[in-house]
């Protein structure tokens, strides 16, 4: 009764090979995740402009940078 409750979506015995994908596409965009972070402090010199420079300007850039690759990644894990 609780689990119609709950309407699960995926069936019990399909559970780990579905934790199994979402973990390997989970590492996959975390990879390049870091790739893109690490050409962009080498572009940017973040560490430099924003911790001592105090540049809030390009702090909300590259947030910006990153949700619009987050985003990226999560579409292209969703198909």
């Amino acid at each position: 009764m609780l689990i119609q409750t709950l309407g699960m979506v995926v069936k019990l015995d399909q559970l780990l090979e579905v934790l199994v994908t979402t973990l390997i596409f989970v590492l996959i965009g975390l990879v390049i995740f870091a790739i893109a972070y690490g050409i962009l402090s080498r572009v940017f010199h973040i560490h430099k402009e924003i911790e001592e420079d105090q540049n809030t300007a390009l702090g909300i850039v590259i947030g910006s940078i990153m949700i619009g690759l987050a985003l990226i990644i999560s579409a292209a894990i969703q198909g």
